[in-house]
């Protein structure tokens, strides 16, 4: 899939998912990555959850929209420490993208996928160093629920980022990979979010109005790709997010 795609639009849906779903309907791949699958490479289908909620106003956010996301166990041999959204390969009883994110989401943190409202299909992207064909499914989570992680050894810790800390030009940054790449970056919550995942809330927060101007002038250093970044709040294995 080269576009995105809608799937739905819910009569109850709330205010602030306009203007993003109409202009998913009409992004491009490139509008995410100029990376391009090479002619003839198979790549692995996969699929990611990008799940916006809806948090209450409490002491330390004034509520609003917010964004679910993982951490990955640092005892992972690929991905370790890094945050990401939930999801994974594409199984052979998978019907399509959507039931491999909603799958992964719960066999990750426990997601009810019955919670969950999938809205629109990103365009399909390509991540050469795994050899990936992403699919990232925006979906709305109706019905918030108490998630944590279920598999320890691949998630070390769930958040819910409100999209107004994600938004703050104060948390936003750039970061160099050893490899020189260098691409979007967030530091929220203790948690340090980049790349691919990073890259994907860039851009929807620009889609949908909700970025603030920035000067991406400050870099930081990826000392080690595979390093562990430290979990937000301590990141026990246990915890549950509500």
């Amino acid at each position: 899939m080269s576009g995105g795609m809608l799937l739905d639009r819910p009569d109850d849906l709330p205010s602030w998912f306009e203007p993003l779903l109409t202009r998913v309907a009409a992004c491009r791949t490139e509008d995410f990555s100029v990376l391009r699958k090479p002619a003839g490479a198979a790549g692995r289908a996969s699929a990611v959850l990008v799940l916006l909620g809806e948090s209450p106003p409490a002491a330390d956010t004034p509520g609003g929209p917010d964004l679910l996301i993982l951490q990955r166990a640092a005892t992972m041999r690929n991905h370790a420490g890094q945050p990401a959204f939930p999801g994974g390969a594409t199984d052979p009883e998978d019907a399509d993208a959507i039931a491999t994110a909603l799958r992964e989401a719960d066999e990750e943190v426990g997601l009810d996928p019955a919670s969950a409202e999938p809205l629109a299909l990103l365009p399909e992207l390509w991540i050469p160093v795994s050899g990936f064909s992403v699919t990232p499914v925006l979906a709305w989570w109706r019905r918030p629920h108490p998630v944590r992680p279920r598999q320890v050894t691949e998630v070390a810790h769930v958040a819910r980022l409100p999209i107004s800390e994600l938004a703050d030009p104060a948390n936003r940054i750039r970061v160099r990979h050893p490899s020189g790449w260098i691409g979007p970056a967030f530091q929220v919550r203790g948690l340090l979010v980049w790349g691919f995942t990073a890259g994907v809330i860039s851009v929807l927060l620009d889609m949908a109005g909700w970025a603030a101007p920035w000067e991406p002038g400050r870099i930081v250093e990826l000392p080690d790709a595979a390093a562990p970044v430290p979990a937000a709040r301590g990141g026990a294995p246990d915890e549950v997010v509500p």
